[in-house]
């Protein structure tokens, strides 16, 4: 038996006006999603406990059956996971975005316009954040750098003493009432303020400037955390596994449990990711010894936070057509008996821009067992109305393994 989780991170939404009152889902055409639902277990999970805040940190964690409220440490660790860079117990780490910020000479007057720079290439980025380690790494501090706009930041010997806000929680507003809090207040915002005079003139800013795209005008820090302890997913479920997804925050959980974590040349974390190289690799590790792969794509996610209503659907049709179609194609051929979970791991409704904890739709499907439900298709109000409600995100790979 073969399992796959399809993950579209923040899939699920609110009714929205822009779609004549229904939720991208609900107008999305994806017929292979809700195939699988006629002829699965449809419902709703709660994925955020109340404790913790809804993050992909958090959520994420809690699909792969890692319960957060014992297993969350923060998300920057796990992104140095995934980037490598190795942890001491007095580390504390941070997430570093490269932003676009209104123009205004008052750091504090200024307005979050982007929260990725207009989605900055991983190229780009890469010089930016070369330039910021040139100006700010000391002893104790170290910049390193990441995938598109999302980088890292290492504090040596640091208390967790912080307030910081993630940045695409504030697209749009001022950030006078965002700025840093705790005990390094000053010199987090100081890092902040300093790299405007530093990215202002930069020649990657002057370039995109040029071809009509957002600069990084500014970092954000935020995310900040300690060195996680995950267990082993193999010696918890008994499969061999692998992550394959575009970013580092979700392959750094698959580093510290242990699962395999190949890399996929051209993926990028946005509605244009390689969706031909992603589902590739999930063969790929299909026939090289996983049972178990969980598969992420952060499009809907990012369109969520924009905003952008069209390029939601888009993104959860292109997951439908180009991931699922040819993963169920793949699976055909393997003739092996195989099971599928899809489903989001929070909202992040178009309206309100950023994550709720609101419970989520899923579909579990299972080629030995297979429903009979002609009426059902994948969306909020239909897996809700099927009264089948999972108290905790983490017993869903569990159910997916045929042990509850």
């Amino acid at each position: 038996m073969k399992y796959l989780v399809l993950l579209g991170d923040g899939m699920a939404d609110y009714k929205n006006d822009a779609l004549g009152g229904k939720t991208p889902l609900d107008v999305a055409n994806k017929p292979y999603i809700d195939s699988l639902a006629k002829k699965g277990i449809m419902g709703t999970v709660k994925t955020v406990p109340d404790s913790l805040k809804p993050g992909s940190d958090v959520a994420n964690l809690s699909v792969m059956g890692y319960n957060p409220e014992k297993y969350y440490t923060g998300r920057s660790p796990l992104e140095a996971a995934s980037m490598g860079v190795k942890l001491l117990p007095t580390d504390i780490t941070f997430r570093c975005n490269l932003v676009t910020l209104s123009s205004e000479a008052v750091y504090e007057d200024k307005t979050m316009l982007d929260y990725s720079a207009g989605e900055i290439t991983t190229a780009e980025s890469a010089e930016i954040i070369k330039s910021i380690a040139t100006a700010f790494n000391t002893n104790e501090i170290e910049f390193h750098s990441g995938i598109s706009y999302r980088h890292l930041m290492v504090w040596h010997g640091a208390e967790m003493d912080f307030d910081l806000t993630p940045p695409h929680d504030i697209s749009g507003k001022k950030v006078a009432e965002h700025m840093p809090g705790g005990k390094y207040a000053d010199i987090i915002g100081g890092l902040m303020k300093k790299s405007v005079e530093i990215l202002k003139d930069h020649p990657i800013n002057k370039s995109r400037i040029e071809r009509g795209l957002n600069p990084a005008t500014s970092i954000w820090i935020w995310g900040e955390g300690t060195a996680p302890a995950i267990d082993s997913f193999y010696e918890k479920n008994g499969v061999r596994g692998s992550v394959v997804s575009a970013v580092d925050l979700v392959k750094g959980i698959g580093v510290c449990g242990g699962l395999n974590v190949p890399e996929v040349e051209g993926v990028t974390g946005t509605l244009n990711t390689n969706y031909e190289g992603k589902v590739e690799a999930v063969i790929n590790e299909f026939k090289n010894g996983s049972d178990f792969v969980y598969l992420h794509f952060e499009g809907p996610d990012e369109c969520g936070h924009q905003g952008d209503v069209k390029g939601k659907v888009t993104a959860i049709e292109r997951i439908d057509k180009l991931a699922l179609k040819p993963i169920l194609e793949a699976f055909k051929k393997m003739g092996e008996d195989y099971a599928i979970l899809i489903m989001p791991d929070h909202p992040t409704p178009l309206s309100v821009r950023t994550h709720t904890r609101d419970a989520v739709p899923f579909v579990l499907y299972r080629s030995t067992d297979e429903k009979n439900n002609p009426d059902y298709v994948y969306t909020e109000e239909r897996a809700e109305a099927t009264g089948v409600k999972v108290a905790h995100g983490y017993e869903l790979i569990s159910m997916l393994l045929g042990k509850k």
